[in-house]
C-alpha cells in the first residue's frame, strides 16, 4: 500500500515518524490491508498487532508495526 493516498510507499522511517501510535487505517496501509478490512479486523480483536480502544476510537502502537516488519526497535532514555 502507498503512504497517506500517494503512489510514494511506506518506508522505516516514515513508520517511525508516526510517533507513538497511529489510526487503524495508517496501520492497515502501512501492512497492506485496506482501511474498511482493517477496521473490521481490529472490531473482531483480530489485527495483526496490538490495537488499544480509546473510547470509540482504536489507536496501534507504532512499536507493534515495526516489531512485526522485523524492524529492530531501539528505544532511547533521557537521563537527566
Amino acid at each position: 500500500m502507498s503512504k497517506n493516498g500517494t503512489n510514494e510507499p511506506w518506508t522505516v522511517a516514515s513508520v517511525q515518524g508516526l510517533g507513538l501510535t497511529t489510526d487503524v487505517a495508517t496501520a492497515g496501509s502501512i501492512l497492506g490491508i485496506g482501511r474498511s478490512k482493517a477496521y473490521t479486523l481490529a472490531q473482531r480483536g483480530q489485527f495483526p498487532v496490538q490495537v488499544i480502544r480509546v473510547g470509540r476510537s482504536y489507536v496501534v502502537p507504532v512499536r507493534a508495526i515495526l516489531e512485526l516488519l522485523g524492524v529492530s526497535v531501539v528505544v532511547r532514555r533521557e537521563h537527566p
